[in-house]
């Protein structure tokens, strides 16, 4: 077990370390990696990520003639977290990215807990976003939150501040980890077909190091914990929310609140596939294809 261990954070180490470059921004150093060539969208990844999360909805929509930015958040792998981590910090940091890269323009794509800083960057920085997409995204919706069961607290609060037991995790107890951590039905994820399967392991297996991550799950927690009523009546861009009835994070009601009460916004929803939208990928990246390529 030892060894088995050892080996497999070596792998995810050297993985989460290769492919990416860091950048002095304005707002101080950030991580990222850029793919493909043609108009500019930034992808922000969700909570248990890093530029490496995303890298694979990066090549599909850079196949598609687009130049994806995925960068790392504030706290993720070799992104410091400054004092201020704010959804408004972060949305800077994205527009002092852009800068640094030469961008004047992009259109950013928000993931789940990527979805603060991507309003806010609709926001604070109107005239560099060209569209959002907002994907299962984190945002407020005036409802009774859940509290977490205590297999839940006990994932998040030990599971992911350990290397070792979020690694034993994904080998003896990965439905448990598909229900909470990926918030989505373990039987969902037990009938989806073998590519589906797949790139849920991967999701999973992609959390490791977990212990480079921590300092950005834990700022995320604290602002999911907060989170308020942005205004959204002043998002005035293209915007594409879509979310699924399932995700067991509860964002489908947020997704319909925020299309809601934004005045360029279209809301597709499905009726199952939870937070990690199985058995919709092909669909939901043809919407997100789609409603990106240049009108």
């Amino acid at each position: 077990m030892r060894l088995s261990y050892r080996e497999d954070l070596r792998r995810a180490r050297e993985r989460s370390s290769s492919g990416s470059r860091m950048v002095q921004t304005a707002c101080g150093p950030v991580e990222y990696c850029s793919v493909g060539e043609g108009p500019a969208v930034l992808l922000v990844h969700g909570a248990g990520g890093g530029f490496d999360q995303a890298l694979e909805m990066a090549a599909e929509l850079a196949s598609d003639g687009l130049r994806v930015i995925a960068m790392s958040r504030f706290g993720y792998l070799r992104t410091p977290l400054p004092a201020d981590a704010s959804p408004a910090a972060q949305a800077d940091a994205h527009a002092a990215l852009l800068d640094a890269l030469g961008v004047r323009e992009a259109a950013i794509i928000g993931i789940s807990a990527g979805g603060p800083s991507s309003m806010q960057f609709a926001l604070r920085h109107p005239a560099r976003c060209s569209a959002l997409v907002l994907l299962v995204a984190l945002a407020y919706a005036p409802r009774n939150v859940r509290p977490p069961t205590p297999v839940a607290r006990f994932v998040f609060e030990r599971g992911l501040k350990s290397d070792f037991l979020f690694w034993l995790l994904t080998k003896a107890a990965r439905p448990l980890l598909v229900k909470t951590v990926l918030a989505t039905p373990p039987a969902l994820a037990r009938r989806a077909e073998a590519p589906e399967q797949r790139r849920i392991e991967r999701l999973l297996d992609n959390i490791l190091p977990v212990s480079e991550r921590q300092q950005g799950m834990l700022n995320d927690s604290r602002i999911a914990l907060s989170l308020p009523r942005y205004e959204l009546e002043k998002i005035r861009v293209r915007t594409l929310v879509v979310s699924l009835a399932d995700d067991l994070y509860g964002t489908f009601d947020s997704a319909r609140y925020t299309a809601g009460h934004m005045p360029n916004a279209r809301f597709v929803g499905y009726a199952c596939g939870g937070h990690v939208w199985v058995g919709h990928h092909r669909d939901i990246l043809s919407d997100i294809r789609s409603f990106l390529r240049p009108q």
